[in-house]
């Protein structure tokens, strides 16, 4: 067994295991037109009002760490509830969805609030190198459109030993999980940048 000497590391890892651990955390259901959606038991997304900003700067880096992985999730999570809803453009709910609504509306369950648009998604978090793209980045990609700007967007659900799996709205499929390593998602890829 390998020994561990570094204790920020032992004392993120802690604070990890408490933090999956947790069963006391209530699960908000908002009710739509045909299924319900589980959301961040901190936010309505009806009533934006509940929005209450953290001061990130009152909370211990570690903590920072844990929340943010445990955000990560519950985003990818959130994004995967839409998995076969079909493709509507300019949509955001169960009836229909479009690329930049789905990452929007998994982002905004948790608060986090992105522009709808692709291209403007892509001015926002920091860039990051394919070999370090994680859970919760987002990918940008170009398909065939007539001023070449960015026109897609898909959410990173898996990142391990170099293959990428991504969450996102087509026109043909609707909401589906497509890995990066697909030849026509592969050529049409311009950048990952990560917003937490």
């Amino acid at each position: 067994m390998l020994a561990i000497k570094n204790p920020i590391i032992i004392i993120i890892l802690f604070i990890l295991c408490l933090g999956s651990c947790k069963s006391s955390s209530k699960i908000i259901e908002k009710k739509s037109t045909s299924k319900s959606l589980k959301t961040n038991p901190q936010t309505d997304i009806s009533d934006e009002s509940n929005i209450k900003p953290t001061d990130l700067n009152s909370i211990p880096e570690s903590e920072n760490i844990s929340k943010s992985v445990s955000k990560i999730y519950g985003i990818i999570d959130y994004a995967k509830q839409f998995s076969g809803v079909k493709y509507k453009f300019g949509g955001a709910t169960r009836d229909g969805m479009d690329c930049s609504g789905l990452v929007f509306e998994s982002f905004r369950a948790f608060d986090i609030i992105l522009p709808r648009i692709s291209r403007d998604m892509a001015k926002k978090g920091d860039k990051v190198l394919l070999a370090n793209t994680q859970e919760g980045d987002l990918l940008f990609f170009r398909t065939m459109n007539r001023r070449n700007a960015i026109s897609h967007v898909g959410l990173v659900i898996t990142a391990e030993n170099g293959e990428i799996e991504f969450i996102h709205s087509t026109t043909s499929s609707g909401v589906i999980v497509s890995k990066l390593s697909e030849k026509y998602w592969n050529s049409a890829f311009v950048e990952a940048r990560r917003i937490l």
